[in-house]
């Protein structure tokens, strides 16, 4: 069978909110959810560390992470692609 199969790893994307390590980002992803009591929709966020091999995503940008292997102690995600470009202040 010549089929693409789906790819079994999470994608998820959010803004950079620090590009200040090598090969590293730290990306900020927010999901809205209802509140299960009070039926109110509340924003949660998590943020994540993802590998950024050549250092070409910086602060602002909205990107792509998947998952991958374990990369160091607290980095389980690549950078894949840019969605959006920071806007220039």
């Amino acid at each position: 069978m010549t089929e693409a199969k789906k790819s079994l790893k999470r994608t998820l994307i959010g803004k950079v909110v620090s590009d200040k390590r090598a090969k590293t980002v730290t990306v900020l992803i927010e999901r809205r959810v209802k509140h299960a009591l009070y039926d109110k929709i509340v924003v949660k966020s998590s943020k994540y560390h993802a590998h950024d091999e050549k250092g070409e995503y910086k602060m602002g940008d909205i990107i792509e992470i998947t998952e991958s292997r374990p990369l160091s102690k607290t980095k389980n995600w690549v950078a894949t692609r840019l969605v959006e470009k920071a806007a220039a202040v």
